[in-house]
């Protein structure tokens, strides 16, 4: 029986404020959800860990919005990691693929620089928040400029006019009988003024302060099931009176389904699906679950005739 993460570590979104400096943030945890979207693909640990981080940015931004919907994080690069795709629905259901180069991916991992530069290369990362057919989606997009996918995230934030944002964001490495986890605090500053803040002169020196504090937590404490979150966020910022808001559970939820596989299957033309058949049928995969969905001829007649 393999060694599992105590269940005290959770799939969780922890939302704090801090009023006396202006701030607010989440810390995200996630264990099982990530077990699940990765042990049916075979990855290097490489792919685990920048998939894990991906992931949990995912959910750490998409808590920060007002959504009906489903919340998209993608990168896309010219190095050995092709792609990386996390999303995460309003109601919590996450689900995280990644495509690699087997062979780039294991020449990339004995050279020397940051995961972005040696993995993904360059590139874009992309937010895009879809909240159905009927509205407009709305989408970010920035280069893969900084060492991590934290430093592309926080460089976005940089060059777009939205709130100040401080990421610190890790996974563990992965070890055998251990389930994966990782973890993200974020911290952003509030505009002057807004409810809930205290109004202060030093608003810079606060945002200061809230961030070197931030950056004085260790990937080994945002990653240790022993320390619940609540300890964390006090043992950060008890002296300027943190409040924590209830937590919001993340589960791993692929949408797939063989539907959903159908519809895609009749928007394209007869003769682009009937090449695609091998020995009477086409079956095709989902790449976030690896659910795969067959179709023989008779049931794509039906379908092609309705």
């Amino acid at each position: 029986m393999s060694e599992t993460v105590p269940q005290q570590f959770g799939d969780l979104v922890q939302p704090f404020q801090i009023e006396a400096l202006g701030i607010r943030g989440r810390l995200v945890r996630l264990s099982d959800s990530l077990d699940t979207a990765i042990k049916a693909h075979g990855y290097p640990p490489a792919v685990v860990g920048l998939l894990a981080e991906t992931m949990t940015l995912a959910v750490t931004l998409s808590a920060a919005l007002k959504y009906e919907g489903v919340f998209i994080l993608q990168t896309e690069g010219d190095g050995p990691v092709k792609m990386l795709v996390a999303d995460v629905t309003s109601e919590g259901g996450l689900r995280g693929y990644a495509r690699f180069d087997e062979e780039q991916v294991a020449v990339a991992q004995g050279n020397v620089g940051g995961e972005v530069p040696r993995l993904l290369g360059a590139g874009h990362l992309a937010f895009t928040v879809d909240q159905g057919p009927d509205t407009e989606r709305y989408q970010g997009i920035t280069e893969l400029v900084g060492a991590t996918i934290a430093e592309c995230a926080q460089a976005y934030f940089r060059q777009s006019e939205q709130m100040e944002t401080a990421i610190s964001l890790c996974a563990a490495p992965i070890k055998a009988g251990e389930s994966p986890r990782a973890a993200a605090l974020v911290v952003q500053r509030l505009p002057s003024g807004e409810e809930g803040t205290i109004a202060r002169d030093d608003d810079d020196e606060a945002w200061r302060r809230a961030v070197v504090l931030m950056s004085s937590i260790t990937a080994g404490e945002l990653l240790d099931p022993s320390l619940t979150p609540s300890e964390i966020l006090y043992r950060l910022y008890h002296e300027d009176g943190v409040r924590v808001y209830r937590q919001k559970t993340i589960e791993h939820s692929c949408r797939c389904s063989r539907e959903r596989v159908a519809r895609t299957l009749a928007s394209f033309p007869r003769d682009e699906i009937d090449a695609m058949s091998e020995g009477g049928q086409v079956a095709v995969t989902c790449e976030f679950c690896m659910a795969e969905y067959v179709f023989d001829d008779g049931q794509l007649d039906d379908l092609f005739a309705d």
